[in-house]
């Protein structure tokens, strides 16, 4: 079996140990099984072939569930506005 070594800040190093002790693995098996989660994420990625493809999509989107319109832009810049005035800028 191989031997891995890894380098991470302490902060990353205590809350993956944290996480790994909640969902009762060790460090190492916690490790192992997040990455295995992210090679598997990546396969289910499924690339466009063809145009058909991307329409599909695009009809699939669509079907869902969810508000009727959009909000206009100017609706998009007020909340971003005020989500900017809710929190004082970082020092």
């Amino acid at each position: 079996m191989a031997r891995v070594q890894l380098v991470m800040s302490d902060a990353d190093r205590d809350r993956f140990v944290d996480q790994a002790r909640r969902e009762g693995m060790s460090f190492s098996a916690w490790m192992r099984a997040a990455a295995h989660e992210r090679l598997e994420a990546g396969r289910r990625v499924r690339l466009f072939e063809s145009p058909d493809d991307v329409r599909d999509f695009f009809r699939s989107c669509a079907a869902l569930d969810g508000p009727e319109t959009e909000p206009d832009w100017n609706e998009h810049l007020r909340v971003m506005n005020e989500s900017r005035g809710a929190f004082p800028p970082p020092a």
